[in-house]
Order: structure tokens, then sequence, then C-alpha cells
């Protein structure tokens, strides 16, 4: 599904660049129908709501566009 969390930051450990959004975090990953949702209680309760308009809107056909899907390094 390529790298989670993070924003780029340009680092060893963080690879840039910046998109403006979480990586693969409350958005569609390279796999299909898998989302991830984390985060401290705050982060957790912030954007569940996001989460589940999304996810909503794109059971019913509403286009939800987001940033690139994350570039994957392990494939089997």
């Amino acid at each position: 599904v390529g790298k989670v969390w993070g924003l780029g930051s340009d680092t060893a450990k963080d690879p840039g660049p910046w998109e403006g959004e979480q990586r693969n975090m409350w958005k569609p990953t390279q796999q299909e129908a898998l989302w991830f949702h984390g985060g401290n209680l705050h982060q957790s309760r912030h954007y569940s709501q996001y989460l589940a308009l999304q996810l909503k809107a794109r059971q019913v056909g509403l286009p939800t566009p987001v940033y690139g899907l994350q570039e994957v390094y392990h494939k089997s």
C-alpha cells in the first residue's frame, strides 16, 4: 500500500514531496477497499467524520478527489 503517515518532509525516514495530506491516512490506498484510520483520540474523533463522509459519497457515486496514491515499494 505504500508508506503510511507523515507529510513528506524530505528526511531519510519521511521522503518528500509534501502533498498536503497525511500519506495513506483517511483516503484510498493502492489496495482496493483498504483505508487506514488512526492517530490519537483527537485525530480519530476529528477525522472519523471526514472518513465516513468520503466513504458514503463514494458509495452513492459522488466524486471525492484526493491527492495522488502513494508509491508501492513492496510487491509480491
